[in-house]
């Protein structure tokens, strides 16, 4: 890159976490509770960064539509089954936790700016020691707004101190690289992630797209940590 970056902000759920399995499995409990059908994991993969209410959609749409005091029902049902059970198949995806290391030897801060409640974030990340170094983590409850409106990835930035010009922000939706450019960061966007074959992505106007978290040292001229 031609301008140094000091700070690299990630999004969480298909950027550094795969969290489908667990999201998958809470979705397919609310389905067994009202006697639906179980969704596969090939397609609820693709909406498991669309958060409960996308997830509750791909079975219960319809109910939503018909109805709108159903969700509240729904997503309670979704949630605390989820929260029980958050971290049963969720993994960082291959090569983030190298990705971290390295980014925190070469002196570049970290930070977490997630859609997913703040609640639920916290009480994830402790199960990976891939995210000791992260020095700010925002929820999307921790303001008044959340991603695609950049406040968030600001947040963020301000809090490590560190201008937004000279910051990074990484995620595998559009509402991520919306947020990134709104916000005047540089934007990645991590192909590897939740994409649907709905998505456009190139029309998205990412800086840059990584098929592997490894290809983000080569875009910030990092040489990656010995495994």
């Amino acid at each position: 890159m031609t301008n140094a970056v000091n700070a690299v902000l990630f999004d969480l759920d298909g950027t550094l976490l795969d969290t489908a399995p667990d999201l998958g499995a809470a979705l397919n409990h609310v389905c067994r509770l009202h006697q639906r059908p179980q969704v596969s994991a090939e397609h609820f993969t693709p909406f498991a960064s669309h958060g409960s209410r996308g997830l509750l959609n791909l079975v219960f749409d319809q109910d939503i539509a018909g109805d709108e005091t159903k969700l509240p029902q729904l997503r309670e049902q979704f949630l605390s089954y989820y929260n029980d059970n958050i971290a049963v198949h969720t993994r960082p995806f291959d090569g983030i936790e190298n990705l971290l290391n390295a980014l925190d030897s070469a002196g570049i801060k970290t930070a977490i700016v997630t859609n997913k409640p703040e609640a639920l974030t916290q009480r994830l990340l402790p199960y990976f020691d891939a995210f000791d170094h992260i020095e700010v983590v925002v929820g999307g409850d921790t303001l008044d707004v959340a991603k695609p409106h950049p406040e968030p990835l600001l947040h963020a930035a301000n809090a490590l101190q560190v201008d937004a010009s000279r910051c990074l922000y990484v995620g595998d939706a559009e509402r991520d690289i919306q947020a990134g450019i709104n916000a005047g960061m540089a934007t990645v966007l991590a192909a590897y992630g939740y994409i649907s074959d709905d998505d456009q992505p190139q029309r998205w106007g990412a800086d840059y797209v990584i098929q592997t978290p490894a290809e983000l040292l080569d875009i910030l001229s990092i040489t990656a940590l010995a495994t």
